[in-house]
């Protein structure tokens, strides 16, 4: 008669496998989720500040302004579409998030922002 003695440690190897990959894909989505909202608040204090040059011209370029804010929110600008005598502007940044434990590679977020000045009419 076989003995199954043993089958016990297998299947604990398999259940500690299991849970070491289930965390480090919870790290890694963690990680990107803070990238994430870290690249949007910078994206929309971007835009707000170059909306705000627009509207009330200090005599510095908008798009200037807005990679100014994006780097002190931890950003790169990307883009910028807020070119004088309009009232609106439209950011692009990025954020790095690094290396991630389970996908090799340098990896970073996006995020878009628009900000429109309304003038009052009348």
């Amino acid at each position: 008669m076989r003995t199954e003695r043993g089958s016990a440690s297998v299947a604990t190897a398999g259940a500690a496998a299991l849970a070491l990959a289930l965390s480090l894909l919870t790290a890694d989505l963690a990680r990107v989720l803070v990238a994430s909202s870290r690249a949007q608040t910078a994206a929309d204090a971007a835009a707000l500040a170059a909306a705000q040059e627009l509207a009330l011209p200090s005599g510095a370029d908008p798009a200037e302004v807005a990679s100014e804010y994006a780097l002190r929110n931890g950003a790169t600008m990307r883009s910028c579409d807020c070119a004088p005598g309009v009232f609106e502007a439209s950011v692009s940044v990025e954020v790095s998030v690094g290396a991630l434990l389970v996908v090799p590679g340098e990896r970073s977020v996006v995020a878009h922002a628009r900000a429109v000045v309304e003038l009052p009419s009348g």
